[in-house]
């Protein structure tokens, strides 16, 4: 998948909430000594975001090579008058800040709301990365309150981390960073396995999702563990609006007895989110899923575990946007202590902070709201094929790499990306 090769040898670590996430992060990037690489789709000026942004300086002052890549639409406040500051600072200690689309607001409004990029990763010295769902925002910390998200990454150390540090590498030099001359860190994939990590019996598959060759890879991964699975599938997921192949899988599993179950927002932070997921409840009951709530607070995970050894963790919903516009990545993973682990996390989510959807109250909703589920589920599967008709500039990142550099005008951003491609 995406040309890459499952592989054997990675250490894998379930991290939860800001709470675990940040903490481990900050400290692998507080112990770099060669270069840190950072993809998210989110980075707020707030007590997390300054957390991340002193880390980044301080690593780029004692000589690391440090490049963040951030999108224009999730993290527009850094491309406006607010974060003049914020971004100066990373510009003058050295630190390279990339942009995905820096497209600037009309009339106060984005326009750059299709094609995000929306992974969320690490890379620290070619050995240690995360991937995950994770913003650097304190949305993700349980001191922001009822409206603190509930959410997953992971930390992976072992061979499969040359594939997340190569991507992550191609990707940036698309957007004109300069090419360093591969360290000797590249010449460990050549030598026997578990040389460089202890060895452990974690398969770990690195998979993305983009707009020109692999528009369908995360998919296609979700669907064929659905396809395999034997006895139990739980798959927790924050936006959850899939095609029809999609909920063909679902069924098949069920009829060939699988318990499936899934785990959707019931306190979204969007209220089309629970709408466009409620448009589907009525048919995923008939065909036998069991569909559960998470009340406690907005759920944003996009995790999975089937059966005793598949689990996969990502940035990637099971919605239009992820499936068909968004660049993502997932890491999916065959381990039964890790699969354990998160089964454990989300049976205990199950029992204490989930309610079951009954179909005894989707059945006595009135008939013009199923008329309506009916129609607005058609409309809004053939969503992303109407965005694509929207005319739009070639997504790139843009690099504010200068200390001189105008980040109060994301215009002249824009106007530079149009001069270069003339």
């Amino acid at each position: 998948m995406n040309g890459r090769q499952w592989t054997r040898g990675n250490r894998i670590e379930l991290l939860e909430n800001g709470e675990e996430y940040f903490p481990s992060v900050f400290d692998a990037i507080a112990g770099a000594a060669r270069e840190v690489m950072v993809e998210t789709f989110i980075w707020k000026d707030d007590r997390v975001g300054r957390e991340l942004h002193g880390a980044l300086i301080a690593a780029a002052r004692r000589g690391v090579s440090v490049d963040i890549a951030v999108d224009g639409y999730g993290s527009a406040g850094l491309v406006t008058p607010p974060g003049q500051e914020f971004v100066a600072s990373l510009a003058e200690a050295g630190v390279r800040l990339h942009v995905y689309c820096p497209l600037p607001p009309i009339m106060g409004l984005q326009t750059n709301l299709f094609r995000r990029l929306h992974r969320k990763l690490v890379v620290v010295d070619g050995r240690i990365a995360y991937v995950g769902g994770i913003n650097y925002s304190d949305e993700h910390m349980r001191y922001h309150g009822d409206k603190s998200k509930q959410d997953y990454a992971v930390k992976v150390s072992g061979p499969v981390v040359n594939d997340i540090h190569d991507f992550c590498s191609a990707a940036l030099e698309d957007s004109g960073r300069p090419r360093r001359r591969r360290s000797l860190r590249g010449l460990l994939r050549w030598l026997p396995r578990g040389w460089n990590t202890p060895r452990s019996d974690a398969q770990v598959l690195f998979v993305t999702r983009d707009n020109h060759d692999h528009r369908t890879a995360i998919e296609a991964m979700y669907r064929l563990g659905l396809r395999n699975a034997q006895r139990d599938v739980i798959l927790m997921n924050a936006y959850f609006f899939p095609g029809y192949r999609f909920l063909r899988a679902l069924r098949q599993a069920v009829q060939r007895g699988v318990r499936v179950r899934l785990v959707l927002q019931g306190e979204p932070d969007k209220a089309y989110v629970k709408f466009a997921g409620a448009t589907l409840y009525d048919h995923l009951l008939n065909v036998g899923v069991e569909i559960w709530e998470f009340m406690e607070r907005p759920a944003h995970a996009k995790i999975a575990v089937m059966d005793e050894h598949w689990a996969t963790v990502g940035s990637s919903n099971l919605d239009p946007f992820s499936l068909s516009l968004n660049l993502e990545a997932n890491l999916f993973i065959r381990d039964r202590a890790f699969a354990a682990t998160m089964r454990e996390r989300i049976e205990n989510l199950l029992q204490d902070h989930c309610r079951r959807v009954t179909r005894e109250e989707v059945a006595h909703r009135h008939p013009i709201w199923h008329l309506w589920r009916w129609v607005g589920y058609h409309l809004l599967r053939h969503f992303p094929r109407l965005a694509g008709l929207v005319p739009v500039l070639t997504p790139r990142l843009a690099t504010l790499d200068r200390p001189d550099h105008d980040v109060a005008t994301a215009a002249d951003v824009l106007e530079r990306l149009r001069a270069e491609r003339k």
